[in-house]
């Protein structure tokens, strides 16, 4: 897969908000009359496009009634200990950074506080967050 496209409310917010995750911009450009970015990180690569006249986008998480793309996941294995560390470092930071700047950052929507889920023979910690758009984001780590 080359990337995962989201559309935005406000690019720069969103750019900040992966760029804690981990991601960096890698081609910033236009598409048509909007901005655009492609950033890498996290073993992946996503797409942000602004949309100059946002409307909210459907609540995929909460609607279980809800029928289309539901989330992106990024396995953090490889990369922590343990995901309610992480989180909490995570909440921490953006807290931080919204009374600093309100107008950029906010704090940390978490949809679903880690826990351990079997997929097949393979224990997971899984947790999901929602971004400044608030789409829900999947974290995952396999269970040693």
């Amino acid at each position: 897969m080359h990337h995962a496209s989201i559309r935005t409310a406000n690019i720069h917010q969103a750019i900040a908000f992966y760029e804690l995750l981990g991601f960096t911009v890698k081609e910033r450009f236009t598409t048509g009359y909007t901005l655009a970015c492609w950033m890498e990180g996290l073993g992946g690569r996503i797409e942000l496009i602004q949309i100059p006249e946002p409307k909210p986008a459907p609540d995929a998480f909460g609607d279980e009634h809800y029928v289309g793309y539901y989330h992106l996941s990024f396995d953090l294995s490889d990369r922590i200990s343990d995901l309610t560390t992480w989180l909490t470092a995570l909440q921490i930071q953006l807290t931080e950074l919204s009374q600093q700047d309100p107008t950029q950052f906010c704090p940390l929507t978490i949809l679903l506080e880690p826990e351990q889920q079997m997929i097949g023979d393979t224990v997971y910690e899984v947790a999901f967050i929602a971004d400044r758009d608030g789409l829900p984001l999947e974290f995952i780590r396999v269970m040693k």
